[in-house]
């Protein structure tokens, strides 16, 4: 009987062996994946980051900037250790002098927005500390600095345009620009710094995306024109905000990921936010919702709709770093 008895037991034990693996090779995997919205970003952009670089020998304003800053935010909030994604982005970023021949010419070369947008992820990369050049910031703000309009704004290749990942309209390029003068020496700066400010707390302000840029801009201000200009936006956002929980580029607009992003970092840069944080959460909550299997989202264009890898990666910057941002405040509030 004691070999029947083995037989049978060695048999057990093989076929259990075979549907252990089984299950392994199904399971692992998925245990294996990132398992909250921020971890899934950040895995899908430390792949697609360098992408560009390695396919095209060249560097994107969208994966090298917007998608860039994301993972520079997770450095300086501890979430992402390896700094290999950014190695050659943070090689390009400290050569400011070279920003404006790289890649080739074509209708599509947007120097300002590519000044803008390197610049800001310069400021990302100083602020995270892992790339500290202050020689390559002075660099970077002189260069934007001198594109600086009489009325205080930027404006990039694309006037009059609605803002968009691969746009920005003028609203965020002032801000963004406005950002990098004042991480340089804001002393220098202080004349361009204030004439921007006086430009936001007076220009018109229509749309959703440009409200959220000018709330966000105009966070610090403490003076009477900028207090109303923000009470504007806030009105403006407020009756913005979709039974989804998003934001479109104006009013009566769909939500898409990029304007949505934007303006739950306007509303997450306020002092006093307490009677803002239903709709931050709501906001945060359409992200999430809106998120992609692979980690990213559905590119925001203009029109809506359309499939643009560069769109594409620079929403998903500019998402993770909405996410990344709000969620402290949002625990805070239980969700």
């Amino acid at each position: 009987m004691a070999p029947r008895g083995g037989k049978i037991a060695i048999g057990f034990s093989a076929g259990a062996l075979v549907v252990l693996l089984q299950w392994t090779a199904l399971v692992t995997p998925q245990e294996d994946r990132p398992s909250t919205p921020e971890s899934r970003a950040l895995a899908y952009l430390s792949i697609e980051v360098p992408k560009w670089t390695e396919e095209h020998k060249c560097y994107s304003c969208h994966n090298n900037g917007d998608a860039a800053r994301a993972l520079m935010a997770a450095m300086r909030a501890g979430d992402l250790m390896d700094r290999k994604p950014l190695e050659d982005t943070l090689r390009f970023l400290a050569t400011p002098e070279r920003w404006d021949e790289n890649g080739p010419d074509g209708p599509f070369k947007d120097k300002k927005l590519a000044r803008i947008q390197f610049a800001a992820a310069l400021v990302g990369a100083n602020s995270a500390r892992v790339l500290l050049n202050r020689e390559a910031l002075e660099k970077a703000a002189s260069s934007i600095a001198e594109l600086q309009r009489s009325d205080g704004s930027w404006e990039t290749d694309a006037p009059g345009s609605i803002g968009s990942p691969v746009t920005y309209g003028p609203f965020l390029a002032t801000y963004l620009a406005r950002r990098t003068l004042a991480a340089s020496e804001a002393a220098k700066y202080r004349a361009a710094i204030a004439k921007s400010d006086e430009w936001f707390e007076h220009a018109p302000v229509v749309g959703v995306l440009d409200g959220a840029a000018t709330l966000w801009a105009l966070a610090e201000s403490t003076g009477p024109a900028a207090k109303d200009q923000r009470e504007q936006c806030l009105k403006l956002i407020r009756t913005g905000q979709s039974s989804e929980g998003g934001w479109g580029p104006f009013v009566t607009s769909p939500s898409e990921v990029f304007d949505t992003a934007l303006v739950v970092l306007a509303l997450n840069s306020q002092v006093n936010q307490e009677d803002l944080t239903s709709m931050l959460r709501r906001g945060r909550e359409y992200l999430i919702a809106t998120q992609e299997p692979d980690g990213g989202w559905p590119a925001t264009t203009r029109p809506s709709g359309a499939d643009s890898y560069a769109q594409r990666l620079s929403t998903a910057g500019w998402a993770t770093q909405a996410l990344l941002a709000t969620r402290a405040t949002t625990d805070q509030s239980g969700n």
